[in-house]
């Protein structure tokens, strides 16, 4: 669904620019892709490699590479899915203090805070705004209509399940880089039509690699995705330092949730409101829950597989507190390097909307003159087996993770509402896994087998969910 009232408040409307096809440019360093090659460089006049399904191992992203599919100087032209959501909004307040850098042409959301999405749209003057549910538009319509002016051109909306798709591979659009903030695996398909259109994809939505992991790689060119979540891009910035063959191992940081510490015995009968509190990081209901659980670490240490290439065995999870610390990379001859900030979400967004350059002050920095305290633990994976589970579904691959992932989602839900105890998430999705058997694997993974899984999956995760409260219930 469509609904054009007029043109961009930003002016007249620039005409659709033809899409581009994007160059791979080899910025200083060297190749995490291949052990002694650099990258390849493609100069504006080549054709664009052909895209294939079934490519050679390789990373997904590469700090070495840079993705170009649109150049020329001035701001880079932004879209941002999930903009209502705390990635979205964090990425606001970093384009709003740097408009000479990025700018937003399109924005999405699902349509519960339609005020706050007018708000929005009106501040950034885009072109679009894309809403999930159709039936908030009209009240969409009237509050653009009030952020506005009288008289002043209104943007395009798209409403419908499939509008973020769409947004994300408009021409009208016109974007540089997309950034999906979208919460969920249902960020799969717009992060399918990023690729495809040839965007840099600055990917926070870690679900729709974890569920299509083999269908993303399949469509991502050479240093066509940026990692957001706070992990994977410290791996990505201390990545620069080295070659893949130089990196002995991955070390993922956890700050252990609110629970940390516990016995699986203590969390038995913890509140959602306990799970909710998380020490160290502000963040939307589901992914807070994930932290609490570990499953957000499990879901992590597949996604750090799929993006850098490296194997499960030598990628570890570690748990460290205060968060400053977001991840580490440990090379060959024995030296980790570390990327730390203050725990704030804009230094990575920075990142991902602006890679190879800094955006400065984009999060404050440690101030050294003050005498800190940073720990480390290991992971106590009998107290939260789920980084476990992750592991063993990673390996299995193909539609394995999708499974995972969904069957955790049901799961999560049923714990909000209280239907399911805080031990009870793991337990039942670890079920679903195990019922779930051999997964479709390789290149013929396809978007419906994905579905298929996914919507299985919860299903039977309803089933096992109603099965432990009747038992409770007696």
């Amino acid at each position: 669904m469509s609904d054009s009232p007029a043109p961009s408040g930003r002016g007249p409307e620039a005409p659709a620019a033809p899409r581009r096809h994007a160059r791979t440019l080899t910025a200083p360093g060297p190749d995490l892709s291949a052990p002694s090659t650099r990258g390849t460089h493609l100069a504006p006049q080549d054709p664009p490699p052909a895209r294939t399904t079934g490519r050679p191992a390789r990373a997904l992203a590469d700090p070495h590479l840079v993705h170009d599919p649109v150049a020329g100087d001035g701001p880079k032209d932004v879209v941002i899915l999930g903009s209502t959501g705390s990635i979205g909004t964090q990425a606001i307040d970093l384009v709003l203090r740097n408009p000479d850098r990025f700018r937003v042409t399109g924005l999405s959301a699902n349509g519960g805070r339609v005020a706050l999405l007018a708000e929005q749209a009106r501040r950034l003057r885009v072109r679009t705004v894309a809403v999930a549910r159709e039936d908030v538009v009209p009240a969409l319509r009237e509050a653009l209509a009030a952020e506005y002016g009288a008289g002043e051109p209104l943007p395009e909306i798209l409403a419908g399940p499939d509008a973020a798709t769409q947004l994300a591979a408009s021409d009208a659009a016109h974007c540089h880089t997309v950034l999906n903030g979208i919460t969920g695996s249902i960020g799969l398909a717009p992060t399918l039509a990023a690729l495809e259109a040839g965007r840099t994809l600055a990917l926070a939505n870690k679900e729709s690699l974890i569920v299509g992991g083999p269908l993303v790689k399949a469509l991502a060119e050479p240093g066509q995705i940026i990692p957001v979540d706070s992990e994977h891009a410290a791996l990505f910035q201390a990545l620069a330092a080295g070659t893949r063959a130089d990196v002995r191992k991955l070390v993922v940081t956890a700050s252990g949730g609110p629970f940390r510490g516990r016995t699986r015995e203590q969390l038995a009968h913890v509140t959602v409101e306990d799970a909710l509190a998380h020490p160290t990081w502000a963040m939307g209901p589901v992914i807070t829950i994930n932290s609490a659980t570990l499953v957000n670490k499990g879901l992590e240490v597949i996604e750090a597989h799929l993006l850098y290439d490296i194997p499960f065995d030598r990628i570890e999870v570690v748990v460290h507190p205060q968060s400053y610390v977001h991840s580490m990379v440990e090379f060959t001859d024995g030296s980790t390097l570390a990327q730390a900030t203050p725990p704030d979400m804009r230094g990575p967004i920075a990142v991902g909307l602006g890679w190879p350059e800094r955006v400065p002050d984009a999060a404050p920095a440690f101030d050294w003159s003050k005498a800190s305290t940073w720990e480390f633990f290991p992971l106590d994976d009998e107290a939260f087996p789920s980084v476990g589970l992750a592991r063993h579904v990673g390996e299995l691959g193909g539609t394995a993770p999708a499974v995972f992932n969904a069957a955790n989602e049901e799961c999560v839900e049923a714990f909000r509402r209280g239907a399911l105890p805080f031990n009870g998430i793991i337990d039942t999705v670890t079920r679903v896994v195990e019922e779930h058997g051999t997964p479709v694997t390789g290149t013929s993974l396809t978007v419906p087998d994905v579905l298929e899984a996914e919507t299985w999956a919860r299903a039977r995760a309803r089933e096992l969910t109603a099965q432990t409260a009747t038992a409770e219930a007696r």
